[in-house]
């Protein structure tokens, strides 16, 4: 039942592909908003599983690379889903509850998180699964004023929190949530109602002068700075170390799905090909190789025009060549390997 809130998004210029918001018609805006001031982005169309019962943190704990059973309510963290050979699923946020976990996955993948985390619930475990997608929904504030549009509201509380910690708000009475972090390396904060309050919410923003963001900003701002995504750098012929996902994995938890690869890959340094940034003058069909004096070294699995009139793209490359700064050739161009803020690559502390 969104119905009202793409009215209100239409009645603002948004053009929408699959009932998403992918550009209120102004990119080079939407960009420069969430660059120097703040955004609005409608992630509605994120999945949403609601996980219960009282075994529900230690089973997300078995499931997922981060370390979750401890974790206590008003917390929360990404967490990447792999499967037994420790080839990606998705990139997940986990938000702690007083009696329940909100798990939010990537566009499209409820249904496949759903199927693979029911496989693992054994009769004696009390967890329960939920998708409580569309009974919700769910947006991002990205920009460095973001901060100040949540002291406006509220909950300056959450200002320099870690990330992940959310809290209970109030705009326009309507009761949601607001967790810290944007999805992104931006400054930013995500949060989610119920449905019902969608429209409500989004204007109340909006009054406050705050330029909406559509999809299409989003992925030129997940490609520029590193965000791997499903279908593309997510996929089972990766695994999360090769997607530079090093920082929402433990090494030390104890047995999940997938930790024995994810430990025989580090002790062993088998992480076989990383992810990296080009910038190339003309666009490139997905999957264009990359090469090394005419030696296949990887592909192109991402790219999107920007508004300067280049590209920006993201490329598997084997670690054996090189890393940042390797001059690699794509099609017709000869350019460099760029590390991205959102990447990394070594264990985390």
């Amino acid at each position: 039942m969104l119905q009202d809130l793409r009215q209100l998004q239409a009645q603002q210029g948004a053009s929408f592909e699959d009932e998403v918001a992918v550009s209120f018609g102004q990119a080079g805006t939407e960009i420069a908003a969430a660059q120097t001031m703040v955004a609005l982005y409608d992630r509605s169309h994120w999945g949403r599983i609601e996980v219960t019962d009282v075994d529900r943190l230690n089973f997300l704990h078995n499931q997922s690379t981060n370390t979750l059973k401890l974790r206590q309510p008003g917390e929360g963290c990404d967490t990447v889903l792999i499967t037994s050979t420790a080839r990606t699923i998705d990139l997940a946020t986990v938000y702690i509850l007083d009696q329940s976990v909100l798990l939010t996955v990537s566009p499209q993948m409820t249904d496949r998180v759903m199927q693979f985390l029911d496989r693992y619930i054994f009769f004696a475990d009390k967890v329960k699964l939920t998708d409580v997608t569309e009974q919700t929904a769910m947006f991002s504030l990205i920009g460095p004023t973001s901060h100040e549009v949540i002291a406006e509201i509220g909950v300056s509380e959450l200002v320099d929190r870690p990330y992940g910690t959310h809290m209970q708000a109030n705009i326009a009475g309507c009761n949601l949530r607001i967790a810290v972090g944007s999805g992104l390396a931006m400054p930013g904060y995500t949060l989610w109602m119920s449905v019902e309050d969608a429209a409500t919410v989004w204007a109340a923003f909006m009054e406050m002068k705050i330029v909406p963001m559509g999809d299409r900003a989003w992925e030129q701002f997940r490609i520029q700075q590193g965000r791997p995504a499903i279908n593309h750098e997510l996929t089972e012929d990766y695994n999360p170390l090769e997607a530079g996902l090093w920082h929402l994995i433990s090494f030390n938890k104890g047995c999940y799905i997938g930790q024995e690869t994810i430990a025989r890959l580090d002790t062993y340094n088998g992480v076989k090909q990383q992810l990296w940034g080009v910038q190339l003058a003309q666009p490139v069909d997905l999957g264009t190789p990359v090469c090394v004096e005419a030696e296949k070294v990887g592909k192109v699995t991402s790219l999107v025009a920007e508004p300067s009139g280049t590209y920006r793209g993201l490329v598997y490359v084997r670690t054996k060549v090189g890393g940042a700064g390797l001059r690699v050739s794509i099609g017709e161009e000869v350019v460099d390997l760029l590390d991205l803020p959102y990447l990394t690559r070594t264990k985390q502390s």
